[in-house]
């Protein structure tokens, strides 16, 4: 079993930690189907796949790509990336990856964790790999986007439990079936993949996974999805999935 990235560092009162989707994309992309797929998707002498993992909270996912690089990829000039709106996060998450790396004679290499909104930050083409662990519970509505986090000082007690809650609500609240950010990144995939590159999203069961796989193999050219993770147990609501999304060449 590979080790799992620490993220004892991380200030739960305003990132969302780890917990089982996290540990189910974590075997998913080590499983010995995932890796083959990956391996013969990037073979060494092609060009470096950069890995983006869009909402990264605790970093504990995009560092164990990162750390791990051999092991998925059979290769380390990996590229890895995060994008999160939450600026705590970012920093969170830079901080985990770069401690899992000192710890791995593997690793592939973190270009950054960037502020920003889904993947609408890159450019198009240019994913390899895109990693995202959305907000999937249903809700009645959408926590809006945080325009900026104060600094400390200009905060007081309640003002800073009212955003640091803001931001954890948004690492869970999935508006209308817990689809709406799931919907607006799956419409992203298209144009922000490289034309050899996958995605690989996780859903829960009232995000009604089976028609989101339907809908994708749908898509206008040549893509296709399955469900290649699940954690194989019912919690309620909460089974959980991931789906593989890729172009079909």
């Amino acid at each position: 079993m590979l080790p799992t990235p620490s993220t004892s560092h991380i200030d739960p009162s305003r990132i969302y930690e780890p917990a089982e989707d996290s540990y189910l994309l974590l075997d998913t992309l080590s499983s010995s189907s995932e890796t083959a797929f990956m391996q013969q998707r990037f073979p060494p002498k092609t060009p470096c796949p950069l890995v983006l993992e869009v909402g990264t909270g605790s970093g504990v996912v995009v560092a164990f790509v990162n750390a791990h690089a051999k092991h998925i990829f059979g290769r380390t000039d990996v590229a890895t990336l995060g994008t999160d709106v939450n600026s705590f996060a970012c920093k969170g998450a830079a901080q985990t990856v770069n401690l899992a790396a000192t710890e791995s004679g593997n690793a592939g290499v973190l270009l950054d964790v960037v502020l920003g909104d889904l993947a609408s930050s890159l450019n198009p083409g240019s994913v390899d790999v895109l990693i995202f662990n959305p907000p999937y519970v249903p809700t009645e509505e959408l926590p809006s986007q945080p325009v900026s986090v104060a600094d400390e000082q200009d905060l007081d007690r309640n003002a800073q439990f009212e955003r640091d809650s803001h931001l954890l609500s948004l690492s869970y609240a999935g508006g209308v079936d817990g689809m709406e950010t799931t919907n607006r990144l799956l419409g992203q995939i298209p144009q922000v993949l490289s034309l050899r590159g996958v995605a690989y999203v996780l859903l829960c069961k009232q995000n009604k996974p089976r028609e989101v796989v339907e809908q994708i193999q749908a898509w206008p050219g040549s893509w296709n999805a399955e469900i290649v993770g699940s954690s194989g147990k019912q919690a309620g609501w909460e089974k959980l999935c991931v789906v593989r999304i890729w172009r079909v060449s």
